[in-house]
């Protein structure tokens, strides 16, 4: 029997009400005669909650006991969707993270997916079982209980449809699929019908928040059919899968902003080889990511370097910076805060050239001051001011035409 993974975020699971709506998806795919594993997020704000609980017992807990204390919320939406599922007729059974054969590497709270144990799974499944399983946690070799950080869940879903070879992996939000940039900030975004897994996987990494980038990841490394779709409404999402069999017409299939954002300026370093792969292996060793990176040659024959890096780790930065001051080797530190990153994605651009030129061309036009710019074969990111995020992201999606349905789509 063929096997159908089902994840629910916890927007799609904050009531009772939508508790027993999740339950009635599963059980129309139930009735088409499919195996089905339920990966399920905690309710709503629930794991906020915890973490404003910790927040007033100490400022600084342990990790090791953040993920004790965080997975106890998806516990809660296992035995509830399980006790849904039951009182409707139906045999199921709930399993935590690591009942259902998660296995992650030693690392608390942003830990990653090692192996899948499915014994446990097929045995339920093989009973006629629904299986509704925890996202988000797992369990070491060691037995050390883990959580795989925000979004961790996608990742769950889309593991758990690799290790048992499912048919699909659907992804259900509050969303009914994947636009061609946030509709709560740019009004005219539209639904892609279709999106390849390198395109989903930049825009994820770019800040759309729709799928986790560690989950896209998983399915194009094991060929997984993802789709993302609406929780409540019954109407057809967004297919990820390495080709893209619509609107290929589109040069930028989407446009991703994310805010929150900090220029770090590091002055004077000298020009020795390893001065470079000093700095950012410090920074690597600290768990602080590095994105877009400028070299610049000063008149003293020193070099300035300048990255982005996320608001939030930014005292950690420098902190870390200026305990290694000395192996480094540097003048000085700037930075500037408040900004904020707007790309746009396409595969299309490989082979279309002159996207560079007309993106820059249309922001200039529209007073907005680029301070950064990063590209790759499908993508170009520039970096703003924080209070320009939302005309830059508009004007672009404008400016590609995002918002038309493409011919192919109206046929």
């Amino acid at each position: 029997m063929d096997t159908i993974v089902i994840k629910f975020g916890g927007s799609s699971l904050s009531t009772t009400d939508k508790i027993k709506n999740a339950a009635d998806r599963i059980i129309q795919i139930r009735k088409q005669g499919k195996n089905v594993v339920a990966v399920v997020s905690a309710m709503g704000k629930t794991t906020d909650q915890l973490l404003s609980l910790a927040e007033q017992i100490t400022d600084k807990p342990a990790q090791r006991e953040m993920d004790m204390l965080l997975t106890t919320g998806e516990q809660v939406s296992i035995s509830l969707l399980t006790m849904a599922l039951t009182s409707k007729g139906f045999e199921a059974i709930s399993l935590t993270g690591w009942q259902a054969g998660i296995v992650t590497e030693n690392i608390h709270s942003n830990a990653r997916i090692l192996d899948v144990k499915t014994a446990m799974l097929q045995k339920r499944l093989n009973e006629g079982k629904v299986v509704v399983a925890a996202g988000f946690q797992g369990v070491t070799e060691e037995g050390e209980i883990t959580t795989l950080g925000r979004g961790g869940s996608d990742t769950t879903a889309v593991a758990i449809a690799a290790a048992l070879g499912a048919e699909r992996c659907l992804i259900c939000t509050d969303v009914t699929g994947v636009y061609t940039s946030d509709p709560r900030f740019v009004p005219n975004a539209r639904k892609l019908s279709s999106i390849s897994y390198d395109e989903m996987l930049e825009l994820a990494n770019l800040g759309a928040g729709v799928l986790h980038p560690r989950a896209v990841e998983f399915a194009k490394n094991y060929g997984v059919a993802l789709e993302v779709r609406s929780s409540v409404e019954n109407v057809e999402g967004t297919v990820i899968e390495e080709e893209v069999s619509m609107e290929q017409n589109l040069i930028v299939r989407g446009v991703a902003f994310e805010k929150g954002m900090t220029r770090l300026t590091i002055l004077g370093l000298s020009n020795e080889l390893n001065g470079l792969s000093s700095i950012f292996t410090v920074l690597a060793n600290h768990q602080i990511d590095v994105d877009i990176i400028i070299q610049s040659q000063t008149d003293t024959n020193k070099t300035n370097l300048s990255f982005s890096i996320k608001t939030k780790d930014l005292d950690n930065a420098i902190e870390v910076l200026e305990q290694n001051r000395q192996v480094i080797g540097y003048e000085g530190i700037e930075h500037e805060a408040e900004l904020a990153k707007v790309s746009i994605v396409g595969s299309g651009m490989v082979s279309n050239p002159g996207v560079a030129a007309r993106m820059f061309q249309i922001l200039a036009k529209n007073q907005i001051q680029v301070k950064m710019v990063s590209t790759s074969e499908i993508k170009i990111s520039v970096v703003v001011n924080e209070d320009q995020m939302e005309k830059a992201a508009q004007t672009l999606h404008e400016e590609y035409e995002l918002g038309a349905v493409p011919a192919e789509a109206t046929n």
